[in-house]
């Protein structure tokens, strides 16, 4: 998360917003509701192999989502206490592609000759954070990250990032009346200077009603490419999650009322959209 948060300037931004208007007294207190990666489905890598670092700490794999329109498969991880967050890891189903998409991304996938996470010491947390910001091939050029970026954003993105974190998540509901709702919140937001995701509407909301999100639109940064070529491209992101109580808690006083009392899980529908936080139809709010 400090890598990350050095990374993501809205990170710091937002907590500094909430701490200026007390919703919170500092970043620890901010309950975060879910972490998310980007992985590429190739054999030695995807997600088969990041899950193993989060089913070695206690995490337990839960629902299957697939995102026919971006040839994308994910799962999320419910955490072994709740106090810690769930994991959501989405995988490019990379044999789904154009076969030039195919090739660039083999050609640098294919320098990974087995699986990283096998090599580690999963009993290390200091390796399994290098391993998280290292990056497992050589620095993409321009023309291949352009070239998969034509055809997928998301390609593009994990090919310069590799693993790096994709976004957490500020749950909403738990804060002070007046801006424990997604609604209320995002107004906030947006009061401050924050640009929002647009995609399907800035609040995307669960066909049950009960899973309301929002995210920043991905702030523009400079990335340096093999060959000397630097070019501004998507970073990482902020999501805002409202998960309400479920109809047979609704009687439940405030106090009483606990994660397992909420919508739990997640929502293709809300998560599709969520990933264009990254996509130009929605940085170029931003540049």
């Amino acid at each position: 998360m400090s890598r990350y948060q050095e990374r993501v300037p809205d990170v710091s931004a937002v907590i500094a917003a909430m701490v200026r208007k007390g919703l919170i007294g500092k970043a620890e207190d901010i309950e975060n509701d879910h972490i998310a990666f980007r992985t590429m489905g190739v054999p030695q890598l995807g997600v088969q192999s990041l899950e193993k670092i989060f089913l070695h700490y206690g995490y337990t794999k839960m629902d299957h989502y697939y995102f026919a329109s971006k040839k994308l498969d994910a799962w999320w991880y419910a955490p072994p206490l709740p106090k810690y967050p769930r994991i959501f890891i989405s995988e490019l189903r990379v044999k789904d592609l154009s076969r030039q998409a195919q090739d660039i991304i083999t050609s640098y996938t294919d320098e990974v000759k087995a699986d990283p996470v096998n090599l580690l010491d999963l009993d290390d947390s200091k390796a399994v954070d290098t391993f998280l910001h290292s990056g497992l091939w050589r620095t993409p050029t321009l023309a291949d990250f352009q070239a998969l970026a034509a055809e997928s954003e998301y390609a593009a993105w994990v090919i310069y990032n590799r693993y790096y974190l994709n976004h957490f998540t500020v749950s909403v509901h738990n804060l002070p009346a007046g801006y424990n709702t997604i609604a209320e919140f995002n107004q906030f937001l947006e009061q401050n200077g924050f640009i929002l995701n647009d995609a399907g509407g800035k609040i995307k909301t669960s066909p049950d009603g009960n899973l309301l999100q929002s995210a920043t639109v991905a702030g523009m940064i400079p990335a340096s490419f093999a060959g000397g070529d630097t070019i501004k491209i998507a970073g990482s992101y902020v999501e805002f999650a409202e998960r309400k109580v479920l109809p047979p808690f609704a009687g439940l006083p405030a106090a009483e009322i606990r994660r397992e009392h909420r919508r739990e899980g997640f929502e293709a529908g809300n998560a599709d959209k969520i990933f264009e936080s990254t996509y130009s139809t929605q940085t170029k709010k931003s540049s």
